[in-house]
Formats: structure tokens, C-alpha cells, sequence
């Protein structure tokens, strides 16, 4: 049996709300959708993510106000890419909507940039998606593993600025071990239970955690499930059994 000190070595210590650190993915096709969604999560959920399909609806900056005036919290999921300026100028008109956190996908001259114009706002930067393994990094010619290349990326973005990473729990220990606790890890790939779908370096709630994760999102176990509310709940007790525990 594992020692509990050890196990819990690289629990999160930031004074973060045990109940914000589930952030829910509001990956549906309208905002009608999500905002049903969020009157039946209720007080379950406290941190929502809004990616790229909402952002085509054209109602997305008012579900990102809605949002925020319900007291919820908002990480805009839009994984900014593109030269210098323009990332810079999107960071800039994005921090003065309240948004809680947002996503950069780019070279170190992009990170550079839009650190510079951040504010307030929290800004992660994609390490390498959930959805790619070994064999997908192979096929796109990249030879070092994604363990090396996460934790080369993660190093180079935080010295310029980054709060923190984007980052799969399966990677997040090594993250902790060779960086530290100066910044944010935001797991995604989260599944309660095994599940059939495209995330492939997914983990558990509880093992995200104990790898170092300081937040993590969830999606479709929450979204698909027959009593979302629920399945937030089960998910948010075992958050508060790890973080609330003496």
C-alpha cells in the first residue's frame, strides 16, 4: 500500500476553492445548449471552459458575460495562434472581458508577445493535445517523446511569462519534478471511468491531482451523462475528499 504522504507529495498546496478547481467544457453546438446545461449543473459547477464551436454562434462574448455575472468563472479555450502582433492585440481585447483563463498555442515570439498585454488574465499555453499519443507525434515527423517535448515546452513558455500549462495528468508529475510549483497545470483528457473515444493520455480525477494538476476539465463524462449534475457531484466529492481532508 502506498504511503499517503507520498502519494500526496505533489498535491496542489495554491488556496484555490476545491470546488473551482472542476472546470466543466461547455463543447456543445449553441449557447442555448450550454446555458441549459449550466442552470443544471447549478452550484455542482463553479468554472466553465468555452472553446472554438461556441466562438461560431456569434453569442459567445455574451455567454462569457452571462457567465460571469452568475458568479461562475471562465476559461476562454481558443488556443491563440498566429504572428506576434495579432495574438497581442486578441490577449489584449480579451482581458478586459473577465475572463478567469485563456489558452496560447504558439512559438516563443507569440507567448512573448501576448504576455505582455495579458493583465489579469491567466494564460496557459497548449503543451501537447490529448487527443495525440506516441504514434500520432511519429506521423508528424517529430522524433522525441511527448514527455520530453512537454516538459521542453513548459520550461521555455513559463520563463517567458506563462501562468501556466495545458497539460495531460499523464505528464503532469514529470512537469512538478523537473519545474516546480511556480505555475498552473490545467489537466484536460479527464475520464472518471474508462471510456471509448478520442482522448488518448487520459487519467483520473484523482490521479491528476495527485500528479501535480492544479485544475482539471472535464467534458463529455459530465455532458453525456444521464444526471450531469450528478456525475459534477461525484466528480467534486472526490476533488474535496483529496483538498478538504486535515
Amino acid at each position: 500500500m502506498a504511503d499517503p504522504a507520498s502519494e500526496r507529495a505533489f498535491l496542489s498546496t495554491r488556496p484555490i476553492p476545491a470546488r473551482e478547481r472542476l472546470i466543466v467544457a461547455l463543447d456543445v453546438p449553441e449557447v442555448d445548449e450550454a446555458l441549459a446545461l449550466v442552470d443544471r449543473l447549478g452550484d455542482a459547477v463553479w468554472f466553465y471552459k468555452l472553446g472554438l464551436e461556441l466562438s461560431m454562434t456569434g453569442r459567445y462574448f455574451d455567454l462569457l458575460e452571462t457567465l460571469r455575472k452568475r458568479g461562475k468563472r471562465v476559461f476562454v479555450d481558443l488556443k491563440f495562434f498566429d504572428i506576434p502582433a495579432t495574438v497581442a492585440a486578441a490577449v489584449r481585447r480579451l482581458a478586459r472581458r473577465g475572463a478567469d483563463f485563456a489558452t496560447i498555442h504558439g512559438n516563443e515570439a507569440m507567448v512573448e508577445a501576448a504576455c505582455r498585454e495579458k493583465g489579469a488574465l491567466k494564460l496557459l499555453a497548449v503543451t501537447a493535445l490529448t487527443s495525440l499519443d506516441e504514434d500520432d507525434f511519429r506521423d508528424l515527423g517529430v522524433e522525441v517523446s511527448i514527455e520530453k517535448l512537454v516538459l521542453s515546452r513548459a520550461r521555455r513558455i513559463v520563463q517567458l511569462g506563462c501562468d501556466g500549462v495545458i497539460s495531460s495528468g499523464v505528464e503532469a508529475r514529470a512537469l512538478r519534478q523537473a519545474l516546480g510549483s511556480a505555475f498552473l497545470i490545467v489537466s484536460p483528457g479527464i475520464r472518471p471511468l474508462e471510456r471509448a473515444d478520442d482522448q488518448k493520455r487520459v487519467v483520473t480525477p484523482r490521479e491528476a491531482f495527485l500528479a501535480g494538476a492544479d485544475y482539471i476539465v472535464v467534458g463529455r463524462p459530465i455532458r453525456a451523462a444521464a444526471d450531469p449534475r450528478a456525475a459534477a457531484l461525484a466528480i467534486q466529492h472526490s476533488i474535496g475528499a483529496l483538498f478538504d481532508a486535515d
